[in-house]
This record gives C-alpha cells, structure tokens and sequence, in this order.
C-alpha cells in the first residue's frame, strides 16, 4: 500500500521514534494491527526502539513471535497512530496500526450488539418472571450518572415493588464485566431516589455473562444486607438459560502469597552486573534509583516507580553455571545492553533521568508514564504522611511496607496496592490510583478480600504467626488477628463521585479510610482529606 494512500508521510527518525513513546507511554493497553489483525498485545508483549543509521527501528516480541521493522513515518488520529514500515530488504512500504484498546469493533457494532441484548435480557427476565412488569431497558450513555452504553439498565415491579437490574453482554471485556455491581450500585440509588415513595425498591438484580461471576460474587458478599437485598445471574445468551448465583458461595480468590524477597543475599548474587547497569546513569542521579527484586533470579532498577532497566540470572545451556542478561528500557520497552546499543542505552538513561523528575512537564511521556507507581514509591519511601497524629495506634509502622502482596494472578487492573501495619498491629490495605476510576472502592475491596483471606487461614492465637510471617513479611512482629484496614489513597480532585457512594454500601466489617491528596504529590505528599466508615 503507498504510503501516501494510507495518509502517512515520512519525518525524522527522531520525530517517529518519540511519537512511538508517547503513544505506548500513554497507551499501555494498545495493540498492533495488520489490516485489523492483531499481531502484538502490548499487555503481554515488549519492544525496543532504536536511532540508528539515520533510521528508526522497532522490535517487538512475544513468547509467539518476533518482529523487526523500520519506521518511516507515522499520522495520527483519536486512540489510532499509523506507522508507514519497512521490511529490511523491501522496498515496499507496509502500514501498520497501533490502536489504544484491543476491542476492535466499530461503534455500529458494539451498538447493535448491546441494544440486543437489552431486549434479550428483559425477555429472558419477563419469562422467568411471568407476574411482574419491565421498563424498557436502556443503554444510552448518562454521563451526569457515570452510566456507560455496555450497561443494560432497568427496573421490574411489581404493584408497588420493585427491584432495580443491571446487566451486561458476553462480547464485553472481562474488565467491564467486572464493573458491573459499581454501576449496579449507582442504579439502584438514582432509581430509589427517581420511586419517590410511590414504589419500593427491594433491591438489585445484577445479570453477567455465563461463568464470569465470581469477582462480583466475592464483592457482594461484603454489601450491607440491611441496605438492599442482593441477587446475582448467569445468562447463557445462546440458550438464554438464567442460573441465580448463590450469594453465599464465594467461591477460591484467585490471589497467590509468595515469599519476602531476601534483598541482603539479592544485593551480593546481582552485586557484579548491577555495577555494570548503575555505569549508565549519571552519577549525580544515582541515588535517585530504587531496586526492586522481582524473583530470586530477576532484580529491576527503577526511577520513581518506572522500571527502566533490569538484570536477569539465567542457567549457561553448556553448563551450570550462572549467566546475567542486562536490559533497559522504560515499561515494556526492552533493549539488551552489549557493545552496539551501550550509546543508545547511554543516551536514553540520561533523557530519562532529566525529564522524569520533581517540577517534570506533564506533556513529557516520561514525566507522567505510570502515575500510581510513581505514587507508590514515594509511599514506599516515605509513607509517614498518610498518618494520622491523633490516632497513634492506627499510625503506619513505617518500617514495614510491601507492595502487592498478595499479587493477582492473570490481572492488569491499572492499579498498585501496599500491604502496611499500624502501630496496634492491625494490618493495613492500600489502594493507589492517580486517576478518576469509579471503580475504585470495590477494587480496593478486592485487594481487602485477598489479604483478609491469607491472615486468617492459619493465624495462631498464641503467637500471633500467621501465613504473612510464615512467608517473611512483618517478621518479630505480633499481628492482631482483627480484620485489616481499608485505606483508598488518590489526589483529592481525582476521587469519582461514586466511590463514596459505592463505599457506603459496604458492610461494617469492611473498616475503610478514604485520603485526598494534593495534587502536586509528586512534589511531596499531604494529605488534603480524610473521611472514615460510619463508627469508626
């Protein structure tokens, strides 16, 4: 295809290459297409990009493919860059396009398939509900609500009761489908308050596809039965069976301890190649870099949360002894260090340092790539500020701050999480988000579900070990064997609507804590606002 057909034009190798930077900082999510074929999925896929010869090149792999090409040109329009490519040793221009998110159908489509199955779910409801009534059910966006089109929303009644319903189709992703009981939650309200006590609102009725129930089954476990009453489904949408999920029925988290990294004897194994790695950053920044080891054989460098370089500790094919593989590059972006790319490496680790910094630009890629790692390690550092001063047993025990323990299995959720003790021995659950997500309080309670669950399987009363110190965490330390505390920590202008509206439903047992920060953070955290569960 020509290049000029396709509405891309050539430009500087330094100009494409910082437009594939920008796209993939900004677009973690994105995939690569050929002529609408996915051929990468960023999530699971790394790259590197390189200057060289006067060209710019882009490699991509994955554990089933590898890729090389050389990119001339690039045209952008919404979610969408177009990269004019050449194969090496073609003179013929391929057009290829990264896309922000991997749904691929047009707006037509995903309409149509929603407006359909907005009439499916209300037959299939009306058939298994034969002495009730049903509004027509609806998908229209309300953005004054934060009702999104994948949500069908209605309301069966009854005389004068009434239940609230939310459902979603089998075409939508997994994350949205997971969504579904915020959503839910908020329909219920608006239709409480719109009854004006000419109907009473029993409850919510919430229907998800066939097998996709169990993270909202585990969520509504933990809402207030005082509030509402609670029913889930399963609809196979081919057979249009509706299944009733029983609420009691949790079923296993999907959730994984792993042990404390043992960071002493990790310094010693990496000592030799991680001199080598620190001999590409300057010198002045050098204290600025956090090692985080990822496993016993894998040890990361990061600045301000950004992985950007890594070392790696492989087995020699020939014999058994021990190899280190040094790469950098920022998120997934990868390239190997050797001889060839130490100038570009150089290069990048200077540009890198410069720009991700305090007082940064917010139009810099660099600057404002992954925000919420940004934000966890400056609570890592220093988490002494989210503290309250007049409750001294819920102060944080700053000596003791994990990240993502437990870790999600299978998981991207955009979000970080840190596993802390106050000074009562209460553990404390931290959930970060530097965006507006108005999912934020049943993600957090997911988070919750998944350290409660490990504390309490084999808690000693006697002694206070549990499962935690069996796996290195908090060690000499005398946990309490009370639930864990909530803490939702976003800058305070970031904060949906619907979190505290969400979190209000919650049961007690569910002790939460929500902080507003400042929105400069970067520049140091405070903490602006502060609000507690009812009764605590």
């Amino acid at each position: 295809m020509p290049a000029h057909s396709a509405g891309v034009s050539e430009q500087t190798p330094a100009e494409v290459a910082h437009a594939l930077e920008e796209f993939l900082a900004d677009h973690s999510r994105a995939v690569l297409l050929d002529d609408g074929r996915v051929l990468f999925d960023m999530r699971e896929s790394r790259y590197s990009i390189s200057q060289e010869h006067g060209r710019c090149t882009l490699h991509l792999w994955s554990e089933d493919r590898n890729m090389v090409r050389r990119v001339s040109g690039f045209s952008t329009r919404k979610d969408t860059l177009k990269l004019q490519t050449l194969r090496f040793g073609q003179s013929k221009p391929q057009i290829l396009e990264l896309v922000a998110q991997p749904d691929r159908r047009t707006p037509t489509a995903r309409d149509t398939t929603r407006r359909r199955y907005a009439a499916t779910l209300e037959r299939v409801l009306l058939r298994s509900y034969p002495d009730w009534k049903a509004d027509d059910f609806r998908i229209a966006m309300d953005l004054e609500q934060s009702f999104g089109p994948a949500y069908a929303r209605g309301v069966l009644q009854q005389g004068q009761k009434a239940w609230a319903v939310v459902g979603v189709n089998a075409e939508e992703s997994q994350a949205t489908i997971d969504g579904v009981l915020t959503v839910g939650l908020l329909w219920l309200g608006l239709c409480r308050e719109q009854a004006d006590g000419r109907r009473l609102l029993s409850g919510l009725r919430i229907v998800v596809p066939r097998g996709t129930a169990s993270t909202t089954l585990a969520r509504m476990a933990w809402l207030r039965e005082d509030a509402a009453r609670w029913e889930l489904f399963e609809l196979d949408q081919r057979t249009e069976e509706l299944m009733e999920r029983d609420a009691a029925d949790t079923g296993n988290l999907i959730t994984r301890l792993l042990h404390a990294p043992n960071t002493a004897a990790a310094t010693e194994r990496f000592s030799v190649p991680l001199l080598q790695a620190m001999a590409m950053v300057p010198i002045a920044d050098q204290t600025r870099v956090e090692q985080r080891l990822r496993s016993s054989t894998e040890l990361a460098l990061l600045l301000h949360g950004l992985e950007f370089a890594r070392i790696r500790q492989r087995v020699s094919a020939n014999s058994f002894a021990q190899t280190s593989e040094i790469s950098f590059g920022a998120g997934v972006q990868e390239s190997p260090l050797d001889p060839g790319s130490e100038p570009m490496i150089r290069e990048f680790v200077e540009r890198l340092f410069a720009r991700r910094r305090k007082g940064g630009s917010q139009k810099d890629p660099l600057y404002r790539m992954q925000p919420e790692a940004w934000l966890e390690s400056e609570l890592r550092a220093n988490i002494g500020p989210l503290t309250d001063g007049q409750e001294s047993l819920a102060r944080f025990n700053t000596d003791y701050v994990y990240a993502q323990v437990p870790a999600f299995q299978a998981s991207d959720r955009g979000m970080l999480d840190l596993l802390t003790v106050s000074h009562d021995g209460r553990l404390a659950v931290l959930e970060l988000k530097a965006h507006e997500d108005m999912h934020f309080a049943l993600q957090g309670l997911d988070y919750w579900l998944r350290v409660r669950w490990h504390h309490t399987q084999t808690i000693d009363a006697s002694t206070g070990i549990g499962t935690f110190q069996r796996h290195g965490y908090f060690p000499g330390l005398r946990l309490s064997e009370d639930p864990p505390r909530l803490f939702l920590v976003a800058p305070s202008l970031r904060i949906h609507p619907a979190t505290e509206t969400v979190l209000r439903y919650l049961k007690p047992q569910v002790e939460w804590t929500l902080l507003g920060l400042n929105e400069k953070w970067r520049d140091g955290v405070k903490v602006i606002t502060r609000k507690r569960s009812p009764g605590h």
